[in-house]
């Protein structure tokens, strides 16, 4: 039986203002309430209130997994540079990796996430196919070296997340442990809840194939999200695809060179020309592992460069430099155009075989008119590389997408076999003969759903958390004199023994005003004060979430309360 929380003995301090720092209501509010403390950028301390919010997610997740047959084990956060080197990640993750050596110079990091070592335990441990399918998980702290760390523990540099894995010897079983997984996270995110959505997303350097996002809905999220009004289509903006139908470039004239002085962007050339941006091929020079490439798309559009690093990942791209152009004198800074380049040329779909248009013509001051897809150049890869827009035609249905900022609360993935291929798992097969294994990914940032619930959660008051994950059921207020606070604490040690946890407000010296502040602030879904009749026995019973009071005896406060 958990015992009575009086907030004369609980730590925690409560502030009247917004930290200079914080910019998204879930970071005011957190700090405000005293759940969490800075202590350094990026990296926060969880206080008893905080504490009991994030074990109260891990206990939800923990059951939610332990349901589907997931077994829970805990891996060292210090690891290793070998098996991430061989994976690859070593060099990929770049500077988000925290690195350090040994007194023996060896070289360690903080795991970021955990396949290859997941990878390794299930070869030491698997060595038939009848030791599969296995799922394992793991609630863990996990480190990236943010280069700005915000929003509280939104994007901090130390996180808690649950990782978890999924080995199978076939690709059937895969997808079946991939759909277990996503109907635990759906059980998940319903019992917390969250609001959210799954959405289509991209792999990235966790590599794989297919790949899911879950995200909650929320004005300080950093994702942004499409979602069809029409149909139930609902993608990361980096995972959305158009498909642009050929054109018919038979009526098109010949190239035609024109003078264009002083136009090397889209606006002043298309103000020169009396022509709409979108008649124009913009050309974006980047260099894809150091090798020049050029990425054409309409000149009414941004290339998304996140996306294109989706699209080809594991390779770094970045930006051309104006030494770039110093070594390249093909190449005319603001007037290059696709035909007769010599390197590599990546093209949105929108720029389709038959499609004509007006762009550069690779000399200064100069563009050309009718350079035509497919009869003027050669698109080397068509990739879905533009910003998504409002409006832009769902790829399900052609209605207008919306777009919307989301919280990444969970990432789902099928990995297939780049990790079993990097550390050669292998099992023996039912012909035996060695098998290949094939595995999922899984994760759910247990902080961060912290930070979400309180984003989608709270009003103008303060925090108003969901029961499930609530540090308390009920915050006892004792509205001052030694008889309210005498019942107060009787009240409080029946709830308690009816199997509710209590927070009770016992504090002498703090006026009524305060407590009710307070607990309006920490956010905990019933408030039951004991207050002007406390004589008669009766008490004040509000909802927290409705604001809805009610005066009832303390026997019927109690029975409404352990319903």
């Amino acid at each position: 039986m958990s015992q009575v929380q009086r907030m004369s003995r609980l730590m925690v301090k409560t502030l009247r203002d917004d930290p200079a720092d914080a910019e998204t209501l879930s970071h005011k509010l957190l700090v405000r309430a005293g759940y969490v403390r800075r202590t350094s950028a990026g990296i926060w301390s969880w206080l008893p209130l905080g504490k009991r919010v994030l074990d109260n997610i891990s206990r939800v997740v923990r059951e939610e997994m332990d349901a589907i047959g997931a077994q829970e084990v805990l891996l060292p956060a210090l690891l290793p540079r070998e098996p991430y080197e061989a994976s690859g990640r070593w060099e990929e993750y770049g500077d988000l990796l925290f690195r350090l050596k040994d007194r023996k110079g060896g070289d360690y990091l903080l795991g970021p996430t955990h396949e290859e070592i997941f990878t390794q335990v299930v070869k030491d441990q698997c060595t038939s196919y009848k030791d599969l399918p296995v799922m394992l998980y793991q609630i863990q702290t996990k480190y990236r070296d943010e280069a700005r760390p915000r929003s509280g523990v939104l994007r901090g540099r130390e996180f808690q997340m649950k990782d978890s894995y999924s080995f199978d010897s076939t690709d059937e079983g895969l997808a079946e442990s991939y759909a277990l997984h996503r109907a635990a996270y759906q059980k998940i995110f319903a019992r917390l809840g969250l609001d959210y959505r799954i959405v289509s997303a991209v792999s990235g350097a966790m590599g794989g194939s297919a790949s899911e996002e879950f995200l909650a809905p929320a004005a300080a999220g950093e994702d942004t999200f499409v979602d069809c009004p029409a149909c139930d289509y609902a993608a990361n903006t980096e995972a959305v695809t158009f498909a642009a139908p050929a054109a018919d470039g038979a009526g098109h004239g010949p190239v035609e060179e024109l003078d264009t002085p002083d136009t090397p962007t889209i606006e002043t050339l298309a103000a020169h020309l009396g022509v709409p941006a979108s008649a124009t091929l913009k050309n974006l020079l980047v260099k894809v592992d150091g090798e020049i490439t050029a990425v054409g798309v309409p000149g009414d559009r941004e290339v998304d460069l996140g996306k294109l690093g989706e699209h080809l990942a594991p390779a770094v791209v970045e930006l051309v430099t104006a030494e770039d152009f110093e070594d390249r004198p093909d190449l005319v800074r603001g007037y290059v155009g696709p035909q007769g380049l010599k390197i590599r040329y990546i093209a949105d779909p929108r720029v389709a075989p038959g499609t004509a248009w007006v762009t550069g013509a690779n000399k200064p001051d100069t563009h050309a008119r009718n350079v035509v897809s497919g009869r003027d150049f050669e698109v080397d890869d068509y990739l879905d590389v533009v910003v998504v827009e409002e409006g832009d035609p769902c790829p399900a249905c052609g209605t207008g997408l919306k777009l919307d900022r989301a919280i990444e609360i969970g990432h789902i993935f099928q990995l297939g076999r780049k990790y079993a291929d990097t550390f050669q798992l292998d099992v023996l097969g039912q012909q035996g003969k060695p098998v290949r294994v094939t595995m999922g990914s899984y994760g759910i940032g247990v902080s961060r759903a912290v930070a979400a619930l309180a984003e989608q959660t709270a009003d103008e008051q303060g925090l108003c958390w969901p029961q499930e994950i609530a540090p308390a059921d009920v915050h006892v207020v004792a509205a001052g004199k030694a008889l309210q606070t005498e019942l107060a604490l009787d009240v409080s040690e029946q709830l308690t023994a009816a199997g509710l946890r209590v927070l009770v407000d016992e504090r002498p010296g703090v006026s009524p005003g305060v407590k009710f502040t307070d607990a309006e602030l920490i956010g905990v879904p019933h408030i039951l004060v004991a207050g002007r009749r406390s004589a008669e026995g009766v008490v004040e019973l509000k909802d927290r979430r409705t604001g809805e009071r009610e005066e009832l005896t303390v026997a019927d406060a109690i029975a409404r309360l352990t319903a």
